[in-house]
């Protein structure tokens, strides 16, 4: 806790383009938490190395993932917005959690077996530890509350149990992070598979909205996306392709599913995929002309970068010291 609020962490990998779901389903509500929380938020760029990178296309997406944090509103003088591979804390603290985590836990994480069926060719030790490092960064902070879905709770409960471990051991060291059961974020799916989320991975271009699409892309997009032949608009388990445009159009105009199914009775699929189309547009233009205006301000953003990276340091290092000391290491000389 800092003050009188208490610490919520997240973040997101530096890899690919972040699409509406990442928006609509966490981003846009990272920027209402500030008001509650204190809030840290990393670019996770040491988590993107499990998978192999093109440098300078790496480098590229985490400014421009960094950049995007601020275009949509996360204020850096009230969040602390940092590169996680800028704090060697995370790296250091990672290393200290590996010899409190048992390799039986690591092995039955469930992303591990799936990014190994996906990545054959380069199951790699930093793929198998991921886990520990996510412990690191959520702990390093005192974290008191963790946003996460259905997918990453496994990764909260293993780094409960470390912690827990450790504290039994050493005392109270580390906060027990919670989950974070806020206002729950739209759950987007792919405009051409409507039963798996939306992802920024996936290699079919038409499947996923790009916060940078430009209208024209938007609105194809969605004229192409998968519905069914029955013509009806109507919110249901069985048309998952309509249920997650109404889904979108509810997130982007506020609208409910009853007065959305009403709005579009006995109107056909090509109106309702453009009205969704073109709410999507509107909501990412004040977004898209940020993130214009940042980008052509190269000084603004490294000043802001500097300063989150030190309260990130600074932070991080408190939990550090402390953990080193627990464990014998010999002080460092200052």
């Amino acid at each position: 806790m800092i003050g009188d609020k208490k610490i919520l962490y997240s973040g997101m990998q530096a890899t690919g383009n972040l699409t509406l779901g990442n928006y609509l389903g966490a981003l846009k509500n990272w920027i209402t938490l500030s008001d509650e929380y204190e809030c840290f938020y990393g670019v996770m760029d040491l988590h993107s190395l499990t998978v192999r990178q093109n440098p300078a296309e790496f480098r590229k997406r985490a400014r421009m993932l960094y950049t995007l944090y601020v275009a949509a509103g996360l204020d850096p003088e009230k969040n602390c917005v940092y590169f996680q591979s800028h704090v060697s804390s995370h790296a250091e603290l990672g290393w200290l959690l590996n010899c409190f985590t048992y390799m039986g836990e690591l092995s039955r994480m469930t992303q591990f077996k799936d990014k190994s069926a996906k990545h054959a060719d380069n199951i790699n030790a930093g793929l198998f530890t991921y886990p520990v490092l996510m412990a690191a960064d959520i702990l390093l902070y005192q974290a008191d509350v963790v946003p996460v879905g259905a997918d990453q709770m496994q990764h909260l409960e293993i780094t409960r149990d470390i912690a827990t471990r450790f504290n039994n051991i050493y005392g109270d060291v580390f906060t027990i992070p919670e989950a974070y059961i806020g206002k729950s974020g739209a759950r987007i799916m792919s405009l051409q598979e409507p039963t798996k989320k939306m992802s920024k991975s996936d290699e079919n271009v038409n499947a996923s909205i790009y916060l940078l699409d430009d209208p024209d892309t938007i609105i194809r997009k969605f004229k192409r996306a998968v519905t069914d032949s029955d013509n009806e608009i109507r919110y249901s388990e069985d048309k998952p392709g309509i249920r997650n445009l109404i889904d979108i159009y509810g997130a982007t105009t506020g609208k409910s599913k009853e007065e959305i199914e009403k709005e579009f009775d006995g109107k056909g699929y090509g109106e309702f995929k453009l009205a969704v189309g073109e709410s999507v547009v509107d909501i990412l233009k004040p977004l898209q002309e940020r993130m214009k205006e940042l980008e052509a301000d190269k000084s603004y953003i490294d000043s802001v970068i500097k300063a989150n990276d030190e309260k990130a340091q600074y932070f991080s290092m408190k939990t550090l010291r402390k953990v080193q000391k627990k464990l014998g290491l010999t002080e460092r000389i200052r």
